[in-house]
């Protein structure tokens, strides 16, 4: 498995493109503004691109959708039916998916919008807003933040501290990283356990 990496400069929002090279096979989570150069990546395999990976419905991270949909007939989940309409695969809660070769976990992270799925392929989460490096994704109060992070820290921040987390905006990261200096997951901690 490979994993390119692009920067939306406009929203500085990030899309990733998996590639399974022994199967030849595609998959792209959060497709931004679609720049040539992710196209070029394609079709240079040239892979199939089998599916697009929506971690939650904000413009910066599903511009692109309309652009892939014109070239490619991939398949679209989201946990929000709205993302493409009838061509949307609707997900919920947690689960597994084979795309492209690959197994996919996929996991209902609500609270920095209602519809926030993390993805993950062996030890690379693909976190979408939920988490940035040092910091988590806004919410509207106090007990959504709380909310958020204690099902970050059952379903994400309890994985092993080397696996990897590719964000949607900033750096990577990785659970242990995380877990150590991540301002609000701090925050949240009582004070007794610090």
């Amino acid at each position: 498995m490979k994993i390119y990496s692009y920067l939306n400069i406009e929203q500085f929002s990030n899309c990733y493109l998996v590639i399974n090279e022994m199967t030849m096979q595609a998959l792209m989570i959060d497709p931004c503004k679609i720049h040539p150069k992710i196209l070029a990546q394609i079709e240079s395999g040239p892979y199939h691109l089998d599916a697009v990976l929506i971690t939650h419905n904000h413009a910066g991270h599903i511009r692109g959708l309309s652009t892939l949909r014109k070239i490619y007939e991939p398949k679209i989940y989201a946990a929000d039916y709205e993302v493409a309409s009838s061509q949307t695969i609707v997900i919920k809660d947690d689960g597994v998916l084979r795309i492209a070769g690959m197994e996919v976990r996929y996991f209902s992270i609500p609270g920095h919008s209602f519809d926030s799925m993390a993805f993950q392929i062996g030890r690379v989460i693909f976190t979408g807003d939920v988490i940035t490096a040092g910091l988590i994704g806004k919410t509207y109060s106090n007990y959504a933040k709380g909310g958020l992070i204690s099902i970050m820290e059952a379903k994400i921040l309890s994985q092993d501290d080397s696996t990897v987390m590719l964000p949607g905006h900033g750096p990577p990261t990785s659970v242990g990283a995380e877990k150590k200096y991540n301002i609000d997951i701090q925050w949240n901690k009582p004070p007794w356990t610090l």
